[in-house]
């Protein structure tokens, strides 16, 4: 038998590798410089981090379907992971521990919330993309309020993510992705600074999932959020008034119009696995959500002791 040695692939190579698998080119000047601006900062990333974008994008999505019915566009994923990297390595300098825990297949990620602005979310998702043994893309369930946002309510789809629906998590679960859900949900991420890394009650709705899915749960715990963007008080009759889900008061965007540069620590739980009849009563399924509650806190009350900085 005759092996054949194979040369490591050129940036080229592995720009094509995403390109020709995913993205879909469109007719337009607008398009075509959106791609050379990001094929640059693809390079530039790889250049200043180590971080090859395209050749995690390629493995990370050979389990993908190349028409989506959410809307992703792989040229936008491209352009944000290779932004999102500097904010991930650089800004918050993000640790990862245990993300080998994270199984092939379909999988639930069941994280605490907090920080006012869902970059937890964007960290975790970025870890798996970057740091993943192997990558893997993840799918946000995010809540409907973000549809009403300019923007965000475009960027949104295009990056993979969907309305936190049952329907949506279902079919996604069924194409064995993987799913990041915070049981927490608005609840969590507006939790004022004296509350901070306390969890608060868990929805049902992600065990009922994961029972008829059969799919196994993986939690996360998330340190350094809390910190970022610090809220005194919650205006509630304003934030119903508005529309919003929580109207913090953060006195730090009086001098630093920022999230803090905390230091983000993101551990992988060992999988935990469910079995029983998804249309149990509430006090049946409430015992199963409170082992994954308790798991995650106990996860989150241990690092925090290991931590010794906040920054650092």
């Amino acid at each position: 038998m005759i092996a054949f040695a194979q040369a490591s692939p050129t940036m080229d190579d592995r720009r094509a590798l995403v390109s020709s698998r995913f993205y879909r080119p469109t007719d337009g000047p607008l398009r075509r410089t959106m791609k050379s601006i990001t094929d640059r900062l693809v390079e530039l990333t790889a250049e200043v981090l180590g971080d090859d974008v395209d050749e995690r994008l390629g493995h990370a999505m050979a389990q993908q379907r190349e028409q989506d019915p959410f809307g992703t566009d792989w040229e936008t994923i491209r352009f944000s992971l290779a932004l999102l990297a500097y904010v991930y390595r650089g800004y918050f300098r993000t640790e990862v521990h245990h993300i080998e825990n994270v199984p092939p297949g379909r999988v639930m990620l069941i994280s605490n919330h907090s920080g006012q602005i869902p970059l937890d979310g964007m960290a975790v998702i970025t870890a798996m993309a970057l740091d993943g043994k192997p990558p893997r893309f993840v799918r946000g369930m995010v809540e409907r309020f973000i549809g009403t946002l300019p923007f965000l309510s475009i960027w949104i789809p295009r990056v993979g993510q969907v309305l936190g629906a049952p329907e949506n998590a279902r079919m996604l679960l069924e194409q064995d992705q993987a799913l990041i859900v915070f049981p927490e949900g608005a609840r969590g991420i507006s939790k004022p600074i004296s509350q901070r890394y306390q969890l608060v009650d868990f929805g049902l709705g992600f065990m009922r999932l994961a029972l008829e899915t059969n799919t196994p749960i993986v939690p996360v715990a998330v340190i350094g959020a809390e910190e970022q963007l610090i809220s005194v008080a919650d205006i509630k009759p304003l934030a119903k008034l508005l529309g919003m889900p929580a109207f913090p008061i953060l006195p730090q965007l009086l001098f630093f119009p920022f999230p803090l540069p905390t230091k983000y620590r993101i551990y992988f739980g060992e999988p935990l696995t469910f079995t029983g009849d998804p249309d149990d009563d509430d006090s049946v399924i409430e015992e199963k959500v409170a082992v994954v509650r308790a798991t995650i806190q106990s996860m989150v009350n241990r690092a925090l002791r290991e931590r010794q900085a906040i920054f650092w």
